[in-house]
């Protein structure tokens, strides 16, 4: 780790502390507010709690699921300025499970990094400055360093950077440049590299966060699955649907595509997450244009394996066991369920509103919490699915453009 930290803004003034509480409803069908399998009462189990952020109504939720069903539990505003929408976009909770930490998309001209007292759901210090439209975040094992994609969908397609900020400060230590509009950050297990994902480049990016540098690159573009050995962002051709970089990558069997007009190519994967396997051996990639799931072996840096997904896998999950690998269906909204090892698909539920985004599963490998997040003045849903029937089991009302879902705590009652 850095052992000077160098701050990039200054921190804006300012808190958004509004606490709202929203009602609770417990009923019989998938609607808001109720549990779409409501349980015999004096019922017992485990309590699961998770926070999503509704993008379009500068609001974050905090939905409980336990044997007497699924509700909002709390509901917080966030944000400084009344007029604007800010969106919350990307959330994460500290190891500690202390304090939730949230990207505001939008914002003037960049978005910020905020952190909340868990529980309370109260503002502690004042946001941060990142790059353009910060999305998803990660955190270290330690909690001690959050690294956010700056997803950028501002003006035109040019490399953007992943932000890294300690977090007990919320400073900025660094930005990293990385690629064009990176997307779907995650950490290996143990927190030696992130992996993000490169949405016009077709690239999956490996950064090392003992040193905050890129250590290096795969390409996901269909028929030129490979490392890539030479790639200089500086040197990005805007094509018409996005951009690649010049990258002398190979696919499986060696082939060479250095020369080739890459200001020409449109992305054939446009990948959009990348989810590490518990054991940290694999990388789980979305390939939300073409509808694949790409493996990638993290050590030998090759492809392990291919399989077909459904129209537009967004954003995946997967399970502390494992064995189930959970995918957002962003263009077909629904959700899908396989086999982490075999790739064979288990079920495929259609969400209970459009466009299907965020992934949370439980540490028990018991639920996977999904948010959805409606269209126009709709609202946005928290779908919630048994992943041992697939049967979606519970479904919760929330605000508009249901986005980033994290789990925050499992408890007795």
């Amino acid at each position: 780790m850095p052992s000077r930290l160098r701050p990039r803004h200054a921190a804006v003034a300012g808190q958004a502390a509004t606490l709202v509480l929203a009602a609770l409803a417990w009923g019989a069908v998938p609607s808001a507010g109720q549990d779409a399998a409501p349980r015999e009462a004096g019922s017992h189990g485990p309590v699961y709690r998770v926070y999503v952020g509704a993008e379009s109504a500068d609001l974050i939720h905090r939905i409980r699921f336990g044997p007497e069903g699924a509700a909002v539990e709390k509901t917080t505003s966030v944000g400084e300025m009344a007029l604007e929408n800010e969106g919350p976009h990307g959330l994460n909770v500290t190891p500690d499970g202390e304090h939730l930490l949230m990207t505001t998309a939008h914002g003037v001209p960049d978005g910020k990094l905020w952190k909340f007292a868990a529980g309370p759901d109260t503002v502690v210090g004042d946001p941060t400055l990142l790059g353009n439209f910060p999305a998803t975040l990660d955190l270290t094992p330690d909690g001690l360093y959050a690294l956010v994609a700056n997803f950028n969908l501002h003006g035109e397609h040019v490399p953007s950077t992943v932000s890294v900020v300690y977090t007990p400060d919320l400073i900025e230590v660094e930005q990293i440049p990385t690629c064009t509009m990176p997307h779907g950050l995650r950490l290996s297990p143990d927190g030696l590299h992130a992996y993000s994902m490169c949405m016009m480049d077709d690239q999956l990016v490996e950064i090392d966060t003992r040193s905050f540098q890129v250590s290096r690159r795969f390409s996901v573009a269909q028929g030129a699955r490979g490392p890539v050995t030479d790639y200089d962002p500086g040197e990005i051709v805007t094509g018409h649907a996005g951009v690649t970089g010049s990258p002398a990558s190979h696919d499986r069997a060696g082939a060479s595509m250095a020369g080739m007009d890459h200001g020409s190519m449109e992305p054939s994967c446009s990948p959009t997450w990348a989810e590490p396997a518990p054991d940290g051996r694999e990388v789980y990639v979305a390939c939300n244009k073409s509808d694949e799931i790409v493996v990638v072996d993290a050590e030998r840096w090759t492809v392990d394996r291919t399989f077909q997904a459904g129209r537009g896998p967004y954003n995946l999950g997967i399970t502390p066991d494992g064995r189930i690998l959970v995918a957002s269906l962003k263009g077909a909204g629904a959700v899908e369920f396989f086999d982490a090892a075999t790739g064979e698909s288990l079920a495929v539920v259609p969400s209970t509103t459009t466009v299907t985004h965020g992934v949370a599963v439980t540490p028990d490998s018991r639920y996977a919490f999904i948010s959805v997040e409606g269209k126009g003045a709709e609202p946005g849903k928290v779908d919630i699915y048994d992943l041992q029937s697939f049967e979606l089991v519970a479904s919760v009302e929330v605000g508009q453009q249901a986005g980033g879902i994290v789990f925050w705590t499992m408890s007795d009652g």
